[in-house]
């Protein structure tokens, strides 16, 4: 499905119907990530899971992009969904980066959270670095090159070995990323605050999910998640990698489904 939201397109898939659960994918993905999610999950709560700006079927907008930026997005787009309730806002990887940046500007607007194969603190120096080098690569090579340095880290070594198809579909969805796109992401990752503080101050439910096999986010970023959201469960998912809710979908779902029980 398609929205136009000032002039410019956004794609997004919605099943079911109650509470809103929103979706935020990570970098350099789209919303297909979700599939088994939104086909998993719609019978329990209303699934809206839109793609970024510069990736899937949502145009790239000219200019600086920030965290708060793709928040400011995500905002606009539930206004234009007639979604006002507060929701579950749920995001892997950058869209964690994305939801806790959405929890500061609309915390009333945010009933819970779901922080999946992510983490809360900024860039180090090193992380930094690579933010540019990956830039330079996307500007010269194109989303190809970068789809390519990514894809082992995305997976579990189990998931990477033996789920060809899988790994195929994520280097498609990667390698579809605009340009623009991919280097408005790295900028805005680069550049993101820590988020420590706002997870100190929310009291509502956070599920952290973490893949016992990410390469990308550590157990240690996900305790420190765990230690600052004081009303918090965290769940590892064995032989996922950095893209648990592909990799794991059953159990993935499960974690939200017992997490949306207990919610009530």
């Amino acid at each position: 499905m398609k929205i136009q939201l000032h002039g410019r397109s956004v794609g997004y898939d919605e099943r079911g119907n109650g509470t809103p659960l929103v979706l935020i994918h990570g970098y350099p993905l789209n919303r297909m990530i979700w599939e088994a999610q939104w086909e998993g999950l719609a019978d329990r709560v209303r699934v809206i899971a839109p793609d970024l700006r510069g990736f899937g079927e949502s145009e790239m907008v000219a200019g600086t992009t920030e965290v708060s930026t793709y928040a400011d997005d995500v905002r606009e787009f539930l206004d234009a969904l007639g979604v006002n309730q507060p929701a579950i806002i749920a995001g892997l990887s950058m869209g964690g980066y994305v939801a806790l940046a959405y929890l500061r500007r609309y915390p009333a607007h945010v009933a819970a959270l779901i922080l999946a194969n992510t983490k809360a603190t900024a860039d180090t120096v090193e992380g930094k670095a690579g933010r540019d080098k990956a830039i330079a690569t996307a500007k010269e090579k194109g989303a190809p090159a970068i789809a390519e340095a990514m894809l082992p880290k995305l997976f579990a070594p189990k998931t990477y070995a033996s789920n060809t198809e899988l790994v195929e579909q994520g280097k498609r969805i990667m390698e579809s990323a605009t340009v623009p796109g991919i280097i408005g992401a790295l900028e805005a990752m680069r550049d993101r605050p820590d988020s420590t503080s706002t997870l100190l101050e929310f009291s509502q439910p956070v599920l952290i999910i973490a893949g016992a096999d990410d390469a990308l986010m550590s157990a240690a970023d996900q305790q420190n998640m765990k230690q600052a959201a004081r009303n918090s469960t965290l769940v590892t998912l064995p032989d996922a990698g950095h893209l648990s809710p592909m990799e794991q979908p059953e159990a993935f779902n499960h974690a939200v489904a017992e997490f949306l029980r207990e919610m009530g």
